[in-house]
């Protein structure tokens, strides 16, 4: 993940910290710490590829592993920012790669100052000192809370010379969580990027898939095409899931051979400097949808249609889950897989034989991105209640991804086994509605046929 250069200007990540450095005057100031995490080993001796946590990357851009940022706030709101990391090493530089190093770093990152983590306890205990508070994500990192603790035993040891230690540890996990929420103009146009991305690899896949080839093939295709265009890495495990597996949600394999006439299921996405995209789509393998397959896809179609309608400032959270369970329910009626009327299919909560996920989740540096779905303004106590979730906002970003999974069982036809659909798309809320910034990859019945098409043709020409 390391850059020789900040990805973004130094500029964008100081406004962030000014953010945060006012949320943190309503607690009456203090310094907050966010760590950057550590290099972790797959086997022996080799690491998995670092990338660095969604915080501290949020603000700082400082693409390094154990580094940690200290954001000195006053009560007046007053802040400065400061880098401990690694310092420069020739020999470790030789082996693992290029590092700033504090003088670098600071210059090019605009931090106040920066510090080698080889002085970061002697460096902590100075920056405590007579401290009201010090901010952490508590539970997140055990060595960071460890050398805190030991910090605040030592100021504790100076009471006699004057020095007071800070008196409360507060988590500063909400506070990040709200900043993260909504997304600002930089962080919508590395979304946007990576879903461009994303969506060529969707249509790669399909015009690369067919009958006789294993679901890996596929994914190598999407891999390919993430890399190809700048992606570091995948936001998370690829779905490519064919036939049945479709009905597994979280479905990894991906090991078994594409079968003519099922439908594959890819849910995957690329993540560009930290910011993921999501994006599912189901197609038939040998280009052509048959009648009970097109019959299901429509309903998810018209239910993911709904939910987009749905989307806009003022609604809550779970109201375009609302819209797509009742035009899904009303499907499963007409496709005779429920039999029941439409208000008790949905009171009974009949569809989630069929439908078991969430319409939505939000999306940003993490694919199931932070922020609280409940309404600030509601109180523990009121539950979940649709009426309590969290209303939308401009600048919020969230999927929008419903599906059917159709398993074999009591009461379903034999021309509805093994089909799993899935279409989702990634939505940021505006300010009269929501833009799907995802439409590049085909969804249509229509325009996946026609894609498809176009391949059926070019592997015929090769094959003649």
């Amino acid at each position: 993940m390391s850059s020789r250069y900040p990805t973004q200007s130094p500029s964008v990540y100081a406004k962030r910290r000014a953010r945060l450095a006012q949320a943190l005057k309503k607690q009456g100031g203090g310094v907050a710490l966010v760590q950057s995490g550590h290099e972790v080993m797959r086997n022996r001796d080799a690491d998995y590829a670092f990338r660095s946590d969604s915080y501290f990357y949020f603000l700082t851009g400082f693409p390094e592993p154990e580094a940690c940022m200290a954001l000195a706030v006053s009560p007046s709101g007053k802040s400065k920012s400061f880098l401990f990391c690694r310092p420069k090493h020739e020999e470790r530089e030789i082996w693992d790669g290029f590092r700033f190093g504090p003088q670098a770093a600071q210059a090019q990152f605009g931090f106040d100052a920066a510090f080698s983590m080889d002085d970061f306890e002697e460096g902590l205990t100075e920056m405590l000192a007579n401290q009201p508070s010090v901010f952490l994500r508590l539970g997140e990192d055990e060595r960071l809370e460890a050398a805190v603790a030991e910090v605040l035993k030592t100021l504790r040891g100076k009471a006699r010379m004057g020095v007071v230690a800070p008196h409360a540890v507060l988590d500063i996990s909400h506070a990040l969580d709200e900043l993260r929420l909504i997304k600002d103009k930089t962080e919508l146009s590395t979304m946007k990027k990576a879903a461009t991305i994303s969506a060529m690899a969707h249509q790669r896949a399909m015009l690369t898939s067919a009958p006789g080839k294993f679901e890996y093939e596929v994914e190598a295709e999407l891999l390919y095409t993430f890399r190809k265009h700048g992606s570091e890495a995948p936001a998370y495990g690829s779905i490519v899931a064919g036939g049945a597996n479709a009905c597994v949600l979280h479905y990894r394999a991906n090991d078994q051979r594409l079968k003519d006439g099922d439908l594959l299921l890819i849910d995957a996405g690329c993540e560009l400097d930290c910011y993921a995209s999501d994006i599912t789509r189901t197609f038939p393998v040998n280009g052509q949808f048959s009648a009970a397959q097109q019959a299901v896809y429509e309903v998810v179609l018209e239910a993911q249609y709904a939910a987009i309608a749905a989307t806009r400032p003022g609604a809550r959270f779970n109201d375009p889950h609302d819209a797509a369970v009742k035009v899904l329910t009303q499907g499963l009626i007409d496709l005779k897989l429920l039999k029941m009327g439409l208000a008790e299919a949905i009171e009974q909560k009949a569809y989630t034989r069929f439908y078991m996920h969430r319409t939505s989740h939000w999306l940003g540096m993490d694919v199931h991105d932070c922020g609280s779905y409940r309404d600030p303004a509601a109180k523990p106590q009121d539950g979940v209640a649709p009426h309590t979730s969290r209303k939308l906002e401009p600048g919020m970003v969230l999927t929008i991804e419903p599906g059917l999974y159709i398993r074999p069982g009591r009461g379903v036809p034999k021309k509805f086994e093994n089909i799993g659909i899935r279409i989702e798309d990634d939505a940021i809320v505006t300010a009269k509605g929501c833009d799907i910034y995802t439409h590049e990859a085909p969804k249509t019945v229509s325009d996946i046929h026609a894609l498809m098409q176009s391949r059926n043709r070019v592997q015929q020409k090769r094959a003649a």
